[in-house]
């Protein structure tokens, strides 16, 4: 077969599995990277040259490794300048002095941990071609790393953006890239020359080069950025000159002696950081790079991982002490380095679990280390699977240490303390009604807000309407989840959320809406465990029919509706504004109990609205009683309330098409979900779905969870005293 078509299929290959495992990973709530590391090794000698040998030997022959090789350095190029450019000033800008102290301490204590390392392992896994001080130097670099990239996807992904634990994080994480890509320039110098005096004419040379980009780069670079804020746009032919400006700026730092990833860094890292001009160049250059040639990067890598190499207890042992040298080294370092600087143990401890991440970078350093024959084949395998587990490690332990609960949410506009501390029946109420709206589009749900207002806010007991909006992370490296730029969408969000409050009515209802903005890569379990968090009474969320599907209850409604412990109704949004007349067909399931309460607590809220309760039987069925609690309940309203409530019943054998018929008279029907939902996870039972299709009037599907009194307890409370005094 020609080498050419071999290469292509095998990118074929590369591309199809490192999507697949990084999506698993990804379920599993793991940097997606993590996965399409472990697909390239999963395409190495460690499973498929292990499993399939010969097919894996006509797959992957050795005559295609080079062109391999050569695909995956340019991808390397280009990432590296991404890298260089989302280094952001900002990330410098707060607790830079603690920072500083944290992140040095965080880079000496696991390099002088991985010298002494070296003392074992040179004599054991290295050979006589390398020289002591190269292998101690570029084991330490290993050590030292953090990745950045990871680390501000992690931060981004549990909105620490805004909270000193993640602004330390980047702060810390930013000083230590810069750092240790100068402890690796070293590294790589002396490995190169032999020697740390041969390597003092390379080290000179970078310092120029670095001072020329600072100066006359960036000053050369500052008119683009003058020229893009003149055309508001990037044009190829500026596109072309910044590309060959990336490769121009990783042949010199070649040339020079270091390495090509180090001059595309420096390109990116002194790109002028105007805003619109660093989105743009970014999102037309990561789309190709990270989809196309990173995943051949971690091909190439897994072909040169070889797990088999550990074939005996003791260098699983040495494999061991290397991964507890890494993690004890960064941990440590950071955790002391923080604690003096006098950050509680808390904090200290997530912080020293976020700079432990090495991720991808550690993968670019370990390459490097290969390609110079500083480390052996086994010691590299050794090293990447630390760099697997230092990474996986992370964000379960981030979430141990540091659990959501503790991250303060971004809510627009604090709780008013005069609500939450209102006086009823002459106590204080331990906590107010609250119901949580996801809100996928600020500009098309008014409906969906306003109904929750009108549910939860009467204005005799304290009430929290929080609009829920979730910016979706599609990718862990797209430059739309870096935190600057998540910042400044989730201003944009805010200010749509903004204006959609100031349409409400009532205007005095708009003061109990609180809206709650956050970066997620999960909406439905973000909306889960965020309702768990705040004791949310109620989820309200928005439906339409699928439109290329029958699975009623398919994406984020289904599992939002299947997973949140709480009170869910679904909406359908008919466009009717008005809620003076209210349908309840009832038939005695659970689902429709919750699905009366909420219309009665409709009424409570709104003394012009009224409700009719149509329970439909065919021949010889016995009428439905309503369940106890709720027989109980509708004997505690007072009558300005029971004289609203009518409750009819009709014979007829198609009682879905009644309940039509009923509907077209009426601006809201409430209707419980199906006995069988619950079964039936595609639908929501054939009763209600059929109604979402054909009502007429705006639907609310209601699915019980908890007791279903408790929408109404605190304002029966209230009646209560009013009748007392």
């Amino acid at each position: 077969m020609h080498t050419v078509v071999l290469v292509l299929i095998e990118v074929l290959i590369v591309i199809g599995l490192s999507r697949l495992v990084g999506l698993a990973f990804r379920w599993i709530n793991q940097p997606l990277v993590i996965g399409e590391i472990v697909a390239g090794i999963m395409l190495g000698p460690s499973l498929f040259g292990l499993v399939a040998p010969g097919l894996s030997a006509t797959l992957f022959p050795p005559e295609t490794v080079p062109f391999l090789h050569v695909l995956s350095q340019v991808g390397l190029i280009f990432f590296m300048f991404l890298i260089g450019l989302e280094l952001n000033p900002k990330y410098l800008s707060g607790n830079l002095e603690i920072a500083v102290l944290t992140s040095h301490v965080s880079i000496l204590v696991p390099f002088s941990l991985g010298t002494l390392l070296a003392l074992l392992l040179y004599p054991l896994i290295s050979n006589a071609s390398v020289s002591f001080t190269a292998f101690a130097l570029f084991l330490g670099a290993a050590m030292s790393i953090t990745a950045f990239p990871v680390l501000a996807r992690i931060i981004t992904e549990n909105n620490l953006q805004g909270t000193r634990l993640g602004t330390l994080a980047l702060t810390c994480a930013a000083v230590d890239d810069v750092t240790a890509w100068c402890v690796l320039a070293v590294a790589i110098a002396v490995a190169r020359t032999g020697s740390i005096a041969g390597a003092f004419p390379t080290i000179v040379e970078s310092l120029i080069y670095i001072g020329v980009m600072v100066t006359l780069g960036q000053n050369f670079l500052s008119r683009l950025a003058t020229y893009y804020r003149r055309t508001g746009r990037l044009n190829q032919l500026v596109l072309a000159l910044i590309y060959a400006g990336v490769v121009a700026s990783a042949l010199i730092t070649e040339l020079i002696g270091i390495h090509l990833i180090f001059g595309a860094f420096l390109l990116g890292a002194v790109m002028p950081k105007n805003a619109g001009l660093v989105r743009e160049l970014a999102l037309k250059t990561e789309d190709f790079v990270l989809i196309f040639l990173l995943p051949v990067f971690f091909a190439y890598s897994g072909l040169r991982t070889q797990i088999g190499l550990l074939n005996s207890p003791e260098l699983w042992l040495l494999c061991g002490l290397v991964l507890i040298v890494a993690i004890a080294g960064k941990y440590l370092g950071t955790y002391v380095a923080a604690r003096v600087s006098g950050i509680n143990k808390q904090e200290a401890s997530a912080l020293g679990w976020l700079m432990n991440t090495r991720g991808l970078t550690e993968l670019i350093v370990l390459n490097i280390g290969l390609e110079l024959g500083v480390i052996s084949p086994l010691l590299f395998t050794m090293l990447v699977i630390m760099a697997l587990v230092t990474t996986f490690m992370t964000s379960p332990l981030l979430e141990w240490t540091y659990p959501k609960k503790l991250i303060k949410l971004n809510v627009v506009e604090s709780e008013p303390e005069t609500e939450t501390e209102t006086v009823i029946g002459g106590e204080i109420p331990g906590r107010p009604y609250r119901v949580l709206v996801p809100v996928a589009n600020p500009d098309t749900q008014k409906g969906l807000v306003q109904l929750a207002v009108a549910i939860a806010v009467n204005f005799q007991q304290p009430a929290i309407v929080n609009p829920l909006s979730l910016i979706e992370l599609q990718e862990d490296y797209a430059y739309e989840s870096t935190p600057v730029e998540a910042t400044r969408l989730i201003q944009e969000r805010r200010q749509l959320l903004d204006e959609l409050i100031q349409r409400l009515e009532p205007p005095a209802a708009r003061s109990y809406v609180h809206p709650i903005v956050r970066v997620s890569n999960n909406v439905a379990r973000e909306t889960t465990q965020i309702a768990a968090l705040e004791q949310a009474d109620l989820v309200i969320v928005g439906w339409h029919r699928p439109a290329f599907s029958n699975n009623r209850l398919g994406g984020r409604v289904g599992q939002i509706l299947t997973t949140t412990p709480v009170d869910v109704a679904v909406f359908i949004d008919r466009g009717e504004e008005r809620l003076e007349s209210l349908l309840v067909p009832y038939s005695g399931n659970i689902h429709d109990d919750l699905a009366l309460i909420l219309a009665l607590r409709l009424l409570v809220n709104r003394d012009t609205s009224y409700l009719q309760v149509l329970q439909v039987l065919s021949a010889h069925q016995v009428k439905d009683e309503l369940s106890y609690e709720l027989q109980t309940l509708m004997e505690q309203l007072p009558r300005s309330v029971s004289d609203r409530v009518t409750i009819n019943t009709i014979l007829d054998t198609e009682p879905i098409q009644a309940v039509v018929a009923a509907s077209r008279g009426v601006d809201l029907t409430i209707v419980g979900a199906s006995r069988t939902w619950g079964i039936e996870r595609q639908t929501l039972g054939r009763y209600t779905d059929e109604l979402a299709i054909e009502c007429r009037s705006s639907l609310l599907i209601t699915r019980r969870y908890s007791k279903v009194i408790s929408h109404l307890t605190s304002v029966l409370t209230e009646f209560k005293s009013e009748v007392t005094t």
